[in-house]
């Protein structure tokens, strides 16, 4: 893939970071992941940046270099993900939706916890 491509994907997904740190409900983590991946390879002064960023860069370095997640942050996604389980299962859809999107979140939680911890 060109530089170019890896940028503008960066970016993108910087942006939504962004729009994810001020709505609750849009994800910031995964968003600034994908940036930091994207930026790695064309990039590499935004990816240095990222990494170095007084806020998000401890927890992009350690799952950059130890595939770890913070315990704060583990718990902080399981009430967010048993929240939106919770939502969910008053919301006016589809039984199989339901079991779908709770199923889906809770491998994504056992997921998660199994990371290791810096």
């Amino acid at each position: 893939m060109i530089p170019l491509a890896w940028r503008l994907i960066a970016i993108t997904s910087l942006l939504l970071a962004m729009i994810g740190v001020l709505l609750p409900l849009m994800p910031t983590v995964p968003f600034l992941l994908l940036a930091a991946w994207a930026a790695n390879r064309g990039w590499p002064e935004l990816h240095d940046w990222l990494l170095e960023h007084p806020i998000y860069g401890p927890p992009l370095h350690d799952w950059h270099h130890y595939r770890a997640v913070s315990r704060r942050a583990k718990i902080a996604a399981t009430v967010a993900m048993s929240g939106s389980i919770l939502l969910t299962s008053f919301a006016p859809v589809p039984l199989w939706l339901k079991y779908t999107i709770a199923s889906i979140l809770m491998m994504t939680g056992i997921w998660l916890w199994l990371r290791p911890e810096r």
